[in-house]
Parts: C-alpha cells; structure tokens; sequence
C-alpha cells in the first residue's frame, strides 16, 4: 500500500472525509476507489459511495478477497444508515466469515456490530445479543468500541435494563472521545439524552405524569397491578396477561383501569368498546358477553365487579391499578416513533422494522403525509420517508420489547 493511500486511509478513520479525497480524488485504482467510496459515505453521498465501492469490489477481484470483503462491509453500513434493512444479510456474514479467516479481526467485527446493530433496528433483541456474543470490545478501535456499546445500550434500552444502558453509554462516551470524531460523539450524546426523555405516561386515580425509561422500569418491578397500553398486557409482578389480539378487552380493562377505584357507566364502555350511540339491550348484553371474558382473563390478578351504574376493577392482594401509556396517543404512532430518529426510511424498512405489510405501512404513510407529518422524496425504490422529530415521540431505541411471559 503506498504512502499516499495509507495517509487517506488514516484520514478517514480520524473522520477526515475531505482529507482522504485530496489524496486519492484523482486516482481509479481499487483502493483509491474504495476509500473515495467511504469518504463520499461519510460526506452524505450514499449513492455515489454505493456506486465507487461496487467498482472497487470489482476491481479487487477473486485474487483479493479480503479487500473485496471490505467493500461489501463498507455497501453494508451505507444500507444501514439508508434504512435499507432488505439488504442481503447473507452478503455480510460471507463477507465477515472471510476476514476472520484472512485475519482481519477488526472490519470482522465492524460487521458482527453492523449485523448486530440491523437486528436492533427491526426489533430482534435475542438475535441481536447473539451477534454481540463473539465480540471482545476492549480490542476494537476507539471508534468500533463506541459503536459496540451504542448497540449494548439499545438493547438494554428496549428491555427496559437502566442502569445497563447508562454503563453502556458511559463506556461509549469515552471511547467517542478517545477517537475524537465529532459525529461519533454527537451520536452517543443523542443516545443519552433520548435515555433522559419521557417515554411514557403514568395514570393514575385521574393524575397524569409522564416517566421517563428508570421510572417504567422501576413501577414494572412494583407490586402494582399495572395495565400497559404500551405493549397491551396487564401484569403483576413476574404475572403479565396478554391482551395484544383480544382489542376490545384491553379497552375494556383501561377504562376500568383509569377509572379505579371508581367505577365505569355501563354507558361509557359501550361507547368506547362497541362504538355505540346508546347502551341499548344489545349492546348492554354484549357488554355482559365481554366483560365475562375479561375476569376469565384477568382472573390471576383481578376481578371486575358490577355496581349499580356499570362496572369497576377488583385488584387481588390490595394492589394499587395503575395505567402506563404512551406519551403521544394518534393514529400510527409506532410509524411516527421510527421515522422520530430523523434518518430516511423506505416503506420496506418500515414494513419490516414493524412486522407488518408493506401496503399497511404505505396506506398509513400517505394518510401521514396528507397531514403534514412525514414527507417523501425520490421515486420508486429510492423513495425515502423523513419527518423531523417529534416532542414526546420515544424513538426507535426506546420501543418498547415484549414482555416476558412468566
């Protein structure tokens, strides 16, 4: 490697885009391609870096695998930061497996974390963690041990575990701070400021406060009976009843959950379970039907009882009822809460991030925009969605995980 290609080398890994282009602007030879590549990634040009770190993979040829893996790293995280998260996560794992068997212990890790980090992203903590596993973060660079830990901290974020994401961050200050790179360090403190916001609302006896990540994890460890419109489970201590498929119930038990200790009118939950007008016969029998099937459910932690103007909730053992909701409640607040990290997402990432159809998620992005909240540029497959960040939205790292069962 000559002199001129180590010094751009160099440059980039200070974060020094432009240093690195006034070495190589003006050469096509495979490495000059690749690092011009990483520069134009760095500077924001992620098209024109796709486009010279494909050449430069080609360039490379079969003779030069590890140099062509390199390339395939590099394609990999411009996908990530584009959120396009269909990219073939086959490629990567060929790419890694290759440099672990040339030797090359620290771009082998770079994509163990760029895996890592995709997994976070869509909400797949357990396969997350698993690619974290292989990793020995105190030989990684400054600026891979930063990243490392910015991934620990997401994990430990979305599983609620506070004190586990302040070490993280703390650790992935320092090592920002050891590489010295401005956008690494305004990266890690975005993360800890988001670990500061409210992420939640507490209701309780007709009091409304927000909460921010400590205080949901501390109220989940109470021995409050806690509804969680967050995740639409009730639970107790280690005992969580899934409510996620069965709607009307959940907005039964809410009602009655922000109403305790006082009772509901029979009037009321009609009008927010069935939509209906009047609690006529009809809906009244169907209200019996329904709450019948919430004490069937809840019969674990509570009871619901009839008073003489509709129903009320029964705690066991005395509990107090609390009710944790999101801080912002409309329509397509999840979509909202993704697009709140202020990168472009493509309807597929968001379909996939969501685990839902990508129709659903183009539907509800068109009603979005015909609102105001999130635009679109480019056309086809290279349209993108962006929205500012929203007050009081969480962002994607603060999403809540599902619970565990027991």
């Amino acid at each position: 490697m000559d002199a001129l290609i180590t010094a751009a080398a160099r440059a980039l890994a200070t974060g020094d885009p432009l240093g690195a282009l006034n070495r190589v602007a003006l050469r096509d030879d495979a490495p000059a391609l690749a690092l011009r590549g990483i520069a134009m990634a760095q500077l924001g040009d992620l098209m024109r870096a796709k486009g010279l770190l494909r050449s430069a993979g080609r360039a490379f040829g079969a003779k030069e695998p590890a140099a062509r893996a390199r390339c395939v790293i590099a394609e990999a995280e411009i996908a990530l930061v584009s959120r396009d998260l269909g990219w073939p996560a086959k490629a990567l794992a060929a790419a890694r497996a290759t440099l672990e068997a040339h030797g090359d212990r620290v771009n082998a890790a770079q994509a163990r974390y760029l895996e890592a980090r995709r997994l976070l992203l869509i909400g797949r903590l357990d396969e997350a963690e698993r690619a974290l596993d292989g990793l020995a973060p105190a030989s990684l660079r400054p600026a891979s041990r930063a990243a490392h830990e910015l991934v620990v901290a997401g994990i430990a974020m979305r599983r609620l575990r506070t004190q586990r994401a302040r070490a993280a961050l703390t650790r992935a200050e320092r090592a920002a701070r050891e590489a010295a790179i401005p956008t690494l360090m305004a990266e890690v403190e975005g993360v800890a400021r988001a670990l500061e916001a409210p992420v939640a609302r507490l209701i309780a006896q007709g009091e409304v406060r927000p909460l921010r990540l400590e205080a949901v994890e501390a109220l989940l460890a109470s021995p409050a009976l806690v509804v969680d419109a967050c995740r639409h489970v009730v639970r107790a201590a280690r005992t969580v009843v899934p409510l996620g498929r069965r709607p009307v119930l959940f907005t039964l038990l809410r009602a009655l959950g922000e109403a305790w200790p006082g009772d509901v009118p029979r009037g009321t939950l009609v009008a927010l379970a069935f939509r209906g007008k009047q609690a006529d016969d009809s809906y009244r029998a169907r209200l019996r039907v329904e709450i019948g099937r919430l004490r069937h459910a809840l019969e674990p932690l509570a009871g619901v009882t009839a008073t003489s103007h509709g129903y009320a909730l029964a705690p066991l053992g005395g509990r107090e009822v609390v009710v944790l909701a999101p801080p912002v409640e409309e329509a397509h607040a999840a979509l909202l809460a993704l697009l709140a990290d202020g990168e472009a997402w493509s309807s597929s990432a968001l379909a996939l991030a969501l685990g839902t159809s990508q129709r659903s998620v183009q539907r509800a992005l068109d009603a979005l925009a015909a609102a105001g909240k999130v635009q679109a540029f480019g056309r086809g497959r290279a349209r993108r969605w962006i929205t500012p960040p929203m007050p009081g939205f969480p962002t994607t790292l603060l999403l809540p995980a599902p619970l565990p069962s027991g």
